[in-house]
């Protein structure tokens, strides 16, 4: 039997997502400071600084100023983590960030304004603190719930574990705070149903899977496809997944997934020699790449899948499991902005993890998840900030962008100078960029307009042509 393919919502395509990790972005005015970290304090693993969802409502004006037309939050129920993977309850935001109520609110008001609102789905594990689970630590075999998760034997160990000792049931990573759920479980299968469609129905947009490869079980995932589908026909279902996805993107189970095959690429040819990675989440241990491989890379990765899922992938720059992009880029900002002007260019939906578009630093576990430094703003990168409203004013409601094709214009690729363009019909957008540390100048066949983005070439007629000079990591975009 072949599965008829079933292509991704529309208002992805083309869409600006706006990443926001909800303890670190802001703290509303009614929020009392005693009970949390100094905002601007360094980053701890496990302290909370009290950012909450009125905080992102006060904040909606600086979000749609870069073009964003969609909120991609990391996990917002109750939990006793600071980043909310430790899920206590699926039904309840948590009240530190001002509960279900906010939500509603949030949501109600993003959507006035065209937003569309992503949430984190945790559905491959919970908390020691998830009511079933605390039944079985309680009760024992005893528990109605014991077949909820996979325990190995009793008592559960789910707190001081000696050196070296492992917990007796199973968990991610080890990790006793996050025992995984059994999904083979009918009872399991129905309460993570009823839980992607709740939130459906109560207005969210759409669900980004956490680590859905470790449900390993494809019927599991057509059917939170269905359910969700049927709730919501308009939802967005993207999935972390980090390397090859053909087995998740048949168009019966996401609609997407979290592209960081295409960022790899980026930080390998755009950051070269600079680039500097402290955190190879997911076995990314990237090194310099060559023009000629890059393209072939990308090449590769626009064959994978079909051209509707290219339209709606989550192409990701970076994310609250990544260094930032400056310290990727090991501190070169004009080659960190090659990579943002490329991927903004590229098919698909870009993903903007929050205080990027600042140029924050920061590593992973020091800086990834720093509070956004609303009131220190003589450290913002206002340049970096214009560019980002650039690219999104440039990207939003462009049928090019949203629908076209890409390809690489090779006559011109000679390994300093990148050139490729998107074509809609008659429409077209084409970038020329240097990734070098020598001008690059050349004849292009043809006049080329004035350029719509322009990061420091200089553009002039030619005999036959337009005469383009690219100092050192600048480039120029021309149409719209």
């Amino acid at each position: 039997m072949t599965t008829k393919f079933s292509e991704g919502p529309a208002w992805v395509k083309g869409a600006v997502i706006y990443q926001i990790f909800p303890d670190r972005f802001a703290r509303s005015a009614a929020r009392k400071d005693g009970a949390f970290e100094a905002w601007d304090a360094p980053e701890t693993q496990d302290g909370f600084k009290g950012g909450d969802l009125a905080g992102v409502e006060a904040r909606l004006d600086h979000i749609q100023e870069l073009g964003a037309t969609a909120i991609y939050f990391n996990p917002v129920f109750a939990s006793a983590a600071n980043h909310r993977y430790h899920t206590f309850d699926y039904y309840q935001v948590d009240p530190v960030l001002g509960g279900n109520a906010a939500l509603d609110s949030l949501l109600k008001a993003a959507h006035r304004r065209g937003l569309k609102v992503i949430l984190d789905g945790v559905f491959n594990h919970a908390s020691r603190g998830f009511f079933q689970f605390n039944h079985i630590m309680e009760n024992g075999p005893a528990s109605p719930y014991r077949d909820w998760f996979h325990v190995r034997s009793y008592p559960v160990k789910a707190y001081n574990l000696a050196g070296g000792e492992k917990p007796n049931y199973a968990c991610w990573w080890e990790l006793p705070a996050l025992p995984k759920f059994n999904t083979d479980n009918p009872e399991v299968r129905r309460f993570i149903m009823a839980v992607g469609r709740y939130w459906l129905e109560r207005g969210i947009d759409g669900w980004r899977l956490d680590v859905p490869n470790e449900i390993n079980d494809d019927s599991f995932w057509r059917e939170f496809r269905r359910t969700c589908r049927a709730a919501n026909p308009d939802c967005y279902i993207t999935g972390e997944i980090w390397g090859d996805a053909e087995r998740w993107l048949a168009g019966d189970q996401f609609d997407a997934v979290m592209n960081y095959k295409l960022s790899a690429g980026c930080i390998s040819y755009f950051g070269g020699h600079k680039l500097k990675l402290t955190h190879s989440y997911a076995g990314r241990d990237l090194k310099p790449l060559n023009q000629k491989r890059f393209i072939d890379g990308v090449e590769r990765l626009l064959g994978q899948y079909r051209p509707q899922t290219t339209l709606v992938q989550m192409n990701m720059m970076t994310s609250h499991d990544t260094d930032r992009m400056l310290d990727t880029y090991g501190g070169d900002r004009a080659r960190m902005r090659l990579a943002v002007v490329f991927t903004y260019l590229f098919p698909g939906a870009v993903n903007v993890y929050y205080g990027e578009e600042l140029g924050l630093p920061g590593t992973f576990n020091a800086g990834t998840r720093q509070g956004m430094p609303w009131n220190n703003r003589n450290i913002w990168d206002k340049e970096l900030l214009k560019l980002y409203r650039d690219l999104g004013a440039l990207r939003r409601g462009n049928p090019v962008i949203r629908d076209g094709g890409f390809e690489f214009l090779k006559e011109y690729c000679d390994g300093r100078t990148l050139a490729f363009r998107r074509t809609l019909g008659r429409r077209s957008l084409t970038c020329f960029m240097n990734n070098s540390a020598d001008t690059a100048a050349f004849t292009v066949k043809g006049r080329l307009p004035a350029p719509s983005l322009n990061g420091g070439a200089r553009v002039s007629p030619s005999a036959g042509g337009t005469r383009l000079e690219l100092p050192p990591y600048t480039w120029a975009v021309f149409g719209r």
